[in-house]
C-alpha cells in the first residue's frame, strides 16, 4: 500500500513546514516537514535553511522508507486510513517504536479496536507529555477507526 493525500495531509499538519533548521522537542535537528536525515549530502545544522519545494521532495523520499515498513510490519489486513495512521505514526515515532508496539502485536492478532486504543498511550517526547502529540494520536486513531 501506499500512503493516500489525506495521510500526507495528516503528517504535514502534525509536523508543520520549518524551512530553516530547528531542534525538535526530541531535541533533534529537523528541517522541512520532521526531515531528520542529510540533506543532499550534508547534516542539519543550525542556520541551514531549504525551499518548500525541497521540502516536499525530502518528506516524499521519507515517506518511502516508511510505507515499505509498515508494508513490512502488518500481517493483516488494513484499510487506507489505518495504513495512513500507521505510516504518520511511524513517521513520527521510527520504525523501530512500531515493531515492538503493543500496537502492532494487537492489530497483527487481528485486535484492531484493541490497536486503535494504543494510539493515546504514545504522547511523551522527550519524557514529556505534549498537547501537540495528544492531538496528533486522537488524529492518527481517528484515521485508524475509519
Amino acid at each position: 500500500m501506499n500512503i493516500s493525500q489525506k495521510g500526507i495531509n495528516l503528517i504535514k499538519k502534525f509536523e508543520g513546514l520549518r524551512l530553516d533548521a530547528y531542534l525538535c522537542p526530541a531535541n533533534v535537528w529537523t528541517i522541512g516537514y520532521g526531515h531528520t536525515q542529510p540533506v543532499n549530502g550534508k547534516k542539519i545544522v543550525r542556520g541551514m535553511k531549504i525551499d518548500e519545494a525541497e521540502a516536499e521532495r525530502l518528506l516524499r523520499c521519507d515517506l518511502v522508507k516508511f510505507e515499505d515498513g509498515v508494508n513490512k510490519l502488518v500481517k493483516v489486513p488494513m484499510t487506507q486510513g489505518q495504513f495512513d495512521a500507521l505510516v504518520s505514526f511511524a513517521f513520527n515515532l521510527g520504525l523501530g517504536a512500531l515493531s515492538t508496539s503493543t500496537l502492532l502485536k494487537k492489530l497483527n492478532a487481528k485486535d484492531y479496536a484493541g490497536a486503535e486504543a494504543e494510539f493515546k498511550r504514545w504522547n511523551q517526547a522527550g519524557g514529556k507529555v505534549l498537547p501537540g502529540l495528544i492531538q496528533r494520536r486522537a488524529a492518527e486513531a481517528a484515521f485508524f477507526h475509519g
